[in-house]
């Protein structure tokens, strides 16, 4: 017995680490293509086709055949839309241009901001509650700002190098200049999926998770592909010429989109979102010793600092967001146990109400 309880406790443990790898390598990937000279925009392209085509399949078994029920309504349609655009269009073309300018661990350790930028949006649609008086509530807006100003100071202080090569001192300045550059186009891209985050909540009252997910990357393809053929109508631009740029494209699409999305949304329906969240600093740590191996990137003290801030930022949040939940159980648990008749439903789950669950979602 006691065995059978130990593996079902690992198994969360084992599916977030394996989520938290498959990022970290996409990540990884996708810059190696960019550096052989493959478009960002058309590996979005390319990413978003081959997220379609592998959940498909899957929607159309859950659906059991069903045309109809594949259709997500003109509400849910509507809202599915705006997100494609806004969180996967816009947050792919600054997170892919991003990386392409900076560097793969910049742009996996700013990703730790987001749930620290969607408790702002949160609070400012009044789906978070903010009181100063709370402790909860000061952890989750300290951690915010910790959070922000990591990311910033990574984008400005590097300080002394610690891994790989050195910098040629003609084309320092130009390197800055990009890094720069690529720092602020993270924040963008950040700022972008914590917004589709919250649109989730709109999204998931129309239709179920599988459905949006397949509905999206369909619809993030067909609108990458028509920015993408205005903006790069060069045909050089669409070939993949070496497994250096397939294999990205592969990755990306089957394991990046469609396999992490059954992991993490298995992950929180057993757990919760409160422990998915938990498990993304491992990405940012994962990423520094790959790409250090596989792409030579330098590392410098500072960016590790931030790092470390950023990581220490989202903690806080983390926490605030626990207590916050502990705190409804047992109002929820010393309702029941005075016997007191309402109308509550011991079965639903109310955190999704005030935007947690999206707040705490993994990039």
């Amino acid at each position: 017995m006691g065995g059978i309880i130990w593996e079902e406790e690992l198994k969360p443990c084992l599916a977030m680490v394996a989520t938290q790898f498959i990022y970290s390598l996409m990540t990884i990937l996708a810059k190696g293509a960019f550096n052989h000279g493959f478009s960002p925009m058309v590996f979005v392209v390319y990413r978003h086709s081959i997220a379609t085509i592998s959940l498909f399949p899957a929607t159309f078994i859950a659906k059991r055949g069903k045309v109809r029920e594949m259709a997500p309504g003109l509400a849910g349609f509507s809202w599915i839309l705006l997100g494609s655009l806004v969180g996967i269009i816009t947050n792919q073309i600054l997170l892919y241009y991003g990386i392409d300018f900076s560097s793969s661990t910049m742009a996996t350790t700013t990703a730790n901001s987001i749930p620290a930028i969607t408790f702002v949006m949160g609070a400012s649609l009044g789906l978070e509650k903010v009181n100063l008086r709370s402790l909860r509530s000061m952890a989750k807006l300290g951690g915010t700002i910790i959070c922000v100003g990591g990311a910033v100071g990574m984008i400005f202080v590097k300080g002394p190098k610690i891994l790989n090569v050195t910098v040629n001192i003609v084309s320092r300045g130009l390197l800055i200049n990009k890094w720069i550059l690529g720092g602020f186009c993270l924040l963008g891209a950040n700022f972008c999926w914590s917004l589709w985050l919250i649109l989730q909540v709109q999204m998931c009252k129309y239709t179920d998770p599988l459905l949006v997910a397949t509905w999206t990357s369909f619809l993030a393809a067909s609108e990458a592909a028509i920015y993408t053929y205005f903006t790069e109508p060069q045909l050089s631009h669409w070939k993949i010429t070496s497994f250096d740029e397939l294999i990205p494209c592969l990755f990306a699409g089957v394991f990046g989109s469609a396999i992490t999305f059954y992991l993490q949304s298995w992950c929180v329906a057993k757990r919760g979102p409160l422990y998915s969240a938990m498990f993304s600093p491992l990405t940012t740590l994962i990423t520094i010793v790959l790409a250090s191996i596989m792409l030579h990137e330098e590392l410098y003290i500072g960016s590790l600092i931030c790092a470390i801030v950023i990581i220490g930022g989202l903690y806080m949040v983390l926490w605030g967001k626990a207590e916050e939940i502990k705190t409804k159980e047992d109002r929820s648990s010393a309702i029941h146990a005075t016997g007191i008749n309402t109308s509550i439903d011991p079965q639903a789950d109310y955190s999704g109400n005030t935007a947690e669950e999206p707040l705490l979602h993994n990039n």
